[in-house]
């Protein structure tokens, strides 16, 4: 199965976390995507540390029940490989007016590169092209992706058992992509914070230049919260984005507690932010924004500190933006956006 996938009328986009599972079915009518239903399981703070890809029977039967509530139409489903499971990078390849030998010299380097024998991976890659070209250029850049034959597998394996066509798997990169950022050229960075980890990426022209996962997210913070204020952990995830219960805690600002577990994730930023200005080609660009996803993305007064840290615009992402929906919806739709980046992308595939 291509990571890239071919174009196929596919509209359900379905995002396993370690906070729970996100269904999307969205139309492509003429072009535009239309909100046909959702659904989302959330799961409880014991259980967030499993992983839903281990247990097939377990997942494929909540798929059907999610599938069943939210009237869903279509059995062609994508699904997302997490970035800390995907090898994924940038490499420059001689031009070559053959395809085949193209691909030749890319598995040269693939193999090379990726740290696990390349018998065990499935590699897709494609052409990126950034800026103008020189008809005098000798290179082209290649984006390479490799996943784990094994991994895949288990995917395979829950979609089938919940009677779904699983047509397609791709990053959670090139999903968030499409659904945060769309067209928009600019060098953009996204943090993506979620329950158990935290990815950012670095994006110019709509490739991701810069890929790191942080075992770090969202569940750390409900822990520290726990210990700092005596209360259960289940009770303390109900109060972290809740800025009515927490208003003690956000008098003076963003809470040192907090930024004790986001001093990390600030250092991986300034290092990925480096290296990507550091490269020959970018040192005369600056990063033009910071767009905020997954669950932590909902803490108070985050993109206020964010920005302050990183001298840079901060904003949470939309991945409604470019989808169509009945007004009345909007305001549930704002409140669990942030967690919807990687199901919005995975079912726009095909209609962006």
């Amino acid at each position: 199965m291509a990571l890239f996938g071919q174009s196929r009328p596919s509209y359900l986009g379905i995002d396993f976390g370690g906070g729970g599972v996100k269904l999307v079915e969205l139309l492509n009518e003429k072009g535009r995507a239309r909100l046909m239903t959702y659904a989302f399981v959330d799961r409880p703070v014991d259980e967030m540390t499993r992983n839903y890809i281990d247990d097939a029977a377990g997942t494929a039967d909540l798929l059907k029940k999610m599938l069943k509530k939210a009237k869903t139409t279509s059995r062609k489903a994508v699904s997302a490989l997490p970035i800390s499971s995907v090898f994924s990078s940038i490499i420059s390849v001689q031009k070559t007016a053959k395809r085949e030998d193209l691909e030749q010299a890319v598995m040269w380097q693939a193999k090379k590169l990726i740290p696990l024998p390349i018998e065990e991976m499935t590699v897709d890659w494609k052409p990126v092209t950034v800026g103008p070209q020189s008809p005098d250029d000798k290179y082209v850049q290649i984006l390479l992706t490799g996943a784990a034959k094994s991994l895949i597998k288990k995917y395979s394996d829950i979609f089938n058992a919940a009677g779904l066509e699983l047509t397609s798997l791709e990053t959670e990169a090139l999903a968030m992509i499409r659904s945060l950022i769309g067209r928009d050229k600019s060098p953009t960075l996204v943090l993506d914070i979620g329950t158990l980890r935290t990815n950012i990426m670095i994006v110019e022209h709509g490739i991701p230049f810069v890929s790191r996962s942080v075992s770090l997210g969202g569940l750390t913070v409900t822990k520290e919260m726990s210990a700092a204020l005596g209360v259960p952990v289940d009770q303390a995830e109900s109060m972290k984005i809740d800025a009515a219960s927490m208003a003690s805690m956000y008098n003076a600002g963003f809470p040192k507690l907090f930024e004790k577990v986001f001093a990390p994730i600030l250092t991986e930023l300034t290092y990925s932010t480096n290296l990507f200005l550091g490269q020959k080609t970018n040192q005369d660009k600056r990063l033009d924004k910071i767009i905020l996803t997954g669950g932590g993305a909902l803490l108070p007064q985050l993109a206020d500190y964010l920005a302050k840290a990183m001298s840079l615009r901060v904003y949470v992402g939309d991945p409604w933006a470019r989808v169509v929906y009945p007004e009345a919806l909007r305001p549930v739709l704002n409140q669990i956006g942030s967690r919807f980046g990687v199901s919005v992308g995975l079912a726009m595939r095909d209609i962006d």
